[in-house]
């Protein structure tokens, strides 16, 4: 719905205002449908009290960090540090992933531990080095803001609660749909100017046998969310999915990220180790170290100082310029 101002007016008023519901619901071309779930429908009302919450530090018990802190817009909603800031200025555990496309994701965190985008939430919320809070007295300080107690009962009909908020914030977090690349555009059949000779042959070498990259990095979302060892370490701090399981089979075994926007979320790794895009490859390369449960396609691949730079090329072609400026994601309230 579009909002005529008066004739005349100096000053444009901020409002959170949700767009139309094409704006944000409709998949790129290539994307399956976003898939909002039967009992949590898409609605403008939602997405408008998500959007304000993912901003809000009413999340953080000392009201220091927001959900936005951590997952940030022009870093396709990842952080730049290796691991992030909590309330009380504890340290996280592991780096913020990109929530780009987190609608298609079949299950959250990096061991895989949550179903649903609904019962994510709840782990930022309770982790001590994150919010350290409570979701009911989150709820609690949204009933004593006349503002929230509106925006909740146009979405749902009921005063804040925890059904609310994870719910409205989980709605706002599946519109962050990122699928408007060079890379897109190229494959597509769409003119862009940025997918040169260097990135073509980068995706050529990137889903080649002797790679191997788009073993795991594979589908529209350049990742299977399979659960693998990279060889990062021969001994890991994090035991990875085996916090989860507890089965010794699974340590040191993390989700496979998405490649999308990656030039932007450096650092990179679980634990944020490695700065650069050039480590990265260099980390591939050399076939990472010895583990235990390392994948067999991480293996030496012997590739040149050219092929290493074509791969680079071909990973900055995945950035979605018009995903981190688009103005419907943006804090309206600064």
């Amino acid at each position: 719905m579009l909002l005529a101002l008066p004739v005349g007016a100096c000053k444009k008023e901020k409002q959170n205002i949700a767009p139309p519901a094409r704006a944000v619901t409709q998949a790129p071309q290539g994307f399956p449908a976003i898939p909002f779930p039967e009992d949590n429908p898409y609605s403008e009302a939602k997405w408008k009290l998500g959007k304000k919450l993912f901003y809000d530090n009413i999340f953080a018990t000392d009201f220091s960090i927001s959900c936005a802190s951590c997952h940030k817009q022009e870093n396709a909603f990842s952080d730049v540090v290796a691991k992030s800031e909590g309330a009380g200025g504890l340290i996280g555990r592991r780096n913020a992933p990109t929530l780009a496309n987190v609608a298609y994701q079949p299950y959250f965190t990096r061991e895989g531990g949550l179903a649903t985008l609904e019962k994510q939430i709840l782990v930022p919320i309770q982790e001590h080095d994150e919010f350290n809070f409570n979701i009911v007295k989150i709820a609690e300080r949204m009933q004593a803001i006349p503002e929230y107690v509106t925006l909740s009962m146009e979405a749902f009909g009921r005063e804040p609660d925890a059904y609310v908020i994870t719910r409205a914030l989980s709605t706002f977090e599946r519109t962050l749909v990122s699928g408007d690349s060079p890379y897109d555009k190229h494959i597509n059949g769409l003119p862009t100017t940025g997918f040169g000779h260097d990135a073509q042959r980068g995706m050529q070498l990137f889903f080649s046998e002797r790679t191997s990259c788009g073993k795991c990095h594979s589908g529209f979302n350049f990742t299977d969310y399979s659960f693998k060892n990279n060889g990062l370490y021969t001994n890991y701090a994090d035991v990875g999915r085996m916090r989860l399981t507890e089965d010794p089979k699974d340590v040191a075994l993390f989700k496979v990220p998405t490649l999308r926007n990656i030039e932007l979320t450096a650092p990179y790794m679980h634990d944020g180790s490695i700065n650069t895009l050039e480590e990265v490859i260099e980390h591939y390369n050399s076939g990472g170290m010895p583990h235990i449960n390392k994948s067999p396609f991480v293996k030496p691949l012997m590739l040149t100082q050219q092929e290493q730079a074509d791969l680079i090329a071909f990973l900055r072609s995945l950035t979605d310029v018009e995903f981190i400026t688009n103005k419907n994601f943006r804090n309206e309230d600064q």
